[in-house]
């Protein structure tokens, strides 16, 4: 399938228009810290299991540094019923060590930065520098975006690297933040991994994956 210019205009614009609400993330935050930790905490887990753990864990240590200050084992209580908690933990205290020592306690705003600090990828930096800054380098991508960008035929590829080199083309810079929230809105509301409800998705009529014509 060529993947022309219309193409992807017309996705963009069919997708805001139906998750205009959902162009943001939805992990509690007040700063780029605590959304850092939450993007962490949020690796195969749901933000709403993730906002239930940092609702208590984000009044109990407010800094880099209380973190830094901290042992993994005074960390587990908060987070210990979330998956993969225990690396989790590490990797957080770790961060705030890192951070506090080489960045001055601040979130770094580029992802050549951020994936330095231990538990972070491209992903969780794409997510933290686009919801905190504003600054559009990359673009996140998660599952729901790679089911989405393969069903579209925008991808031909289950590599996140790969498919985000890929939307960094099809897609202006400005829109790039934009792109993976409503890929991801679509992934969550219609165009799941495991059915597609084809009948009541915007794009039905213009997807090539689609059942409905």
């Amino acid at each position: 399938m060529r993947v022309t210019a219309s193409y992807t205009r017309e996705i963009l614009s069919r997708l805001r228009r139906r998750y205009s609400k959902d162009m943001r993330t939805y992990l509690y935050h007040s700063n780029p810290w605590e959304l850092l930790v939450a993007t962490i905490l949020s690796a195969q887990a749901q933000d709403k299991q993730v906002n239930k753990i940092t609702a208590k864990l984000f009044k109990a240590y407010k800094s880099p540094a209380d973190y830094a200050a901290l042992e993994p084992k005074e960390l587990y209580p908060y987070i210990k019923s979330i998956g993969l908690y225990r690396n989790k933990g590490k990797n957080i205290i770790k961060a705030s060590r890192l951070l506090t020592a080489r960045f001055n306690s601040r979130v770094p705003r580029t992802i050549a930065q951020l994936i330095t600090l231990p538990g972070v990828g491209r992903k969780t930096a794409n997510v933290v520098i686009s919801n905190a800054y504003g600054i559009n380098e990359g673009m996140a991508i998660d599952t729901h975006c790679i089911t989405v960008t393969n069903r579209l035929g925008l991808a031909r590829s289950k590599d996140p690297v790969k498919i985000e080199k890929r939307m960094l083309r099809l897609f202006p810079q400005k829109e790039w933040s934009n792109v993976s929230h409503l890929f991801i809105a679509l992934g969550r509301d219609t165009c799941t991994a495991r059915v597609k409800y084809c009948e009541r998705c915007v794009l039905k009529d213009i997807c090539p994956s689609s059942t409905v014509r």
